[in-house]
């Protein structure tokens, strides 16, 4: 692969060298680094938008999308002076300091690193332990594919609006989607969680056989799963606009409810979507200044509990046991046992 000279680029008046632009990160279209770059210039309002002052995780693909990834929680070394970092704290109870993009310079800077996607934590730099969004997230499992998920999202939609929120949709980049809701910055990742699954288990009753929240896949079936362990703490969703690392350089794209019928995945990649950010704007700038709050899905998860006896759900195996947690075992293999 070629690589060619490092070039500078003017980044809303501050430079941010490129080396290595002519470097194939997308071979099937042969999308260069210098092609992410200009990408990225061309959504830097929005994509910046979704990680200003957030904790943001790197999924950097230094030889493109063919080779080896890894994410970058720490940042890393030789981080500019300019570029703010927060401490955050994993489940295991250990920390770091993580970056918190908060101006497009810092986005050209970490795609100077090979990443092509980003993963912002659902708080801001200012308070780490209090989310500002609740974000739910419509994975189509094996059998099933995103017309599923947009049927899911409709009705998440209407369920929403049945208790006073109000959600914005985006394309996972994949087959999935991501529904975002702004909150009041006082609730906590367990308090996110529960809500997620509150709504979960509403969605299965309206939806039968469409729609799971069990954990473990053998047991999901053809259905979306609504992936309530993604508000777990340390665990983040791809930011709208980011970049996926599949082989059409498809992207993370907000849309309107009422686009979501006619869309399909692979419409939104690093050739199209700039297009459509110029015509249409960052459909997530309309979160700015809106903030709701969870007390209704929260006290939907104690009836839940209380009338339904239904419990805790698992959580991810790095996390410590909560109370009245089932035990983190697949169910085949319990059974066995």
């Amino acid at each position: 692969m070629g690589s060619g000279s490092a070039v500078e680029l003017d980044v809303a008046g501050r430079s941010v060298r490129l080396s290595n632009p002519d470097k194939v990160y997308y071979p099937e279209r042969g999308f260069t680094k210098m092609d992410v770059a200009q990408y990225y210039l061309a959504v830097a309002d929005g994509v910046l938008r979704g990680l200003r002052d957030r904790p943001t995780t790197l999924q950097r693909f230094p030889d493109g999308v063919e080779g080896e990834f890894f994410y970058q929680k720490r940042a890393p070394k030789g981080l500019p002076e300019w570029l703010p970092t927060a401490r955050i704290s994993f489940p295991s109870g250990r920390s770091a300091d993580e970056i918190c993009p908060a101006e497009p310079a810092a986005v050209l800077w970490a795609a100077n690193l090979g990443c092509l996607t980003f993963h912002p934590w659902p708080v801001r730099r200012s308070d780490t332990d209090h989310l500002d969004e609740l974000r739910i997230d419509l994975d189509p499992q094996p059998g099933t594919d995103f017309r599923d998920a947009v049927r899911a999202a409709h009705e998440l939609q209407a369920l929403l609006e049945e208790f006073g929120l109000r959600g914005w949709p985006k394309t996972s980049g994949g087959r999935g989607l991501h529904v975002y809701v702004p909150l009041e910055p006082r609730w906590t990742f367990t308090d996110g969680r529960h809500a997620v699954i509150a709504l979960g288990r509403v969605l299965e009753q309206r939806l039968p056989g469409r729609v799971t929240t069990a954990w473990w896949k053998e047991e999901r079936g053809e259905r979306i799963f609504v992936d309530y362990n993604q508000m777990a703490r340390d665990r983040t969703i791809a930011s709208a606009y980011s970049l996926r690392a599949r082989p059409r350089a498809t992207a993370s794209a907000p849309l309107h409810w009422e686009e979501l019928d006619d869309a399909a995945p692979e419409d939104f990649d690093l050739r199209t979507l700039p297009a459509r950010f110029a015509e249409v704007g960052d459909l997530q700038a309309e979160m700015d200044g809106q903030a709701f709050r969870l007390d209704g899905l929260l006290e939907l998860y104690e009836r839940q509990l209380r009338d339904e006896g239904l419990g805790e759900l698992p959580y991810p195996p790095d996390h410590p046991k909560a109370a009245g947690e089932p035990r983190r075992v697949q169910p085949s293999r319990a059974r066995k046992s």
